[in-house]
């Protein structure tokens, strides 16, 4: 195994995003596309996604007390052979915020799911009690 020095691994950000929709991506077998929600959009400069560009902004009603602009991404994941798409709908999982886009089977991909696979199946990571969509892992 190769390792990576510490300010490498500084470069990597994790956050914590809300699953609000899954589907299967057409002609895939492996393939889910999810929309996930990373919170209020950051306006401070070292929350901007240079490599990314801009986060997408989406209005929603929060707690009925107005409208707020909230980071949505796009994230293609191979999970589809191992979790229904509608059993990931609300969990809290960690991704790797600040990769280059990707595209997958003609869909871009904005992050990436992080989790562990055992011998069979990939294992969703969740943490131990709700915590908020962009939440940084540290």
């Amino acid at each position: 195994m190769e390792t990576i020095s510490f300010e490498d691994f500084q470069k990597i950000e994790i956050r914590i995003g809300k699953i609000i929709s899954a589907e299967k991506v057409e002609g895939s077998d492996k393939l889910l596309k999810l929309e996930v929600d990373f919170g209020p959009i950051r306006l401070q400069p070292e929350a901007t996604n240079e490599v990314n560009g801009c986060p997408t902004p989406v209005e929603t009603d929060l707690l009925g007390l107005g409208k707020e602009m909230r980071t949505k991404r796009q994230i293609i994941a191979g999970l589809a052979q191992f979790y229904a798409p509608e059993a990931l709908i609300g969990k809290e999982c960690p991704f790797a915020f600040n990769l280059a886009p990707r595209t997958l089977k003609g869909l871009e991909s904005q992050g990436m799911i992080l989790c562990p696979s055992d011998e069979s199946s990939p294992v969703l990571l969740h943490p131990d009690k709700e915590v908020k969509p962009g939440s940084i892992v540290k």
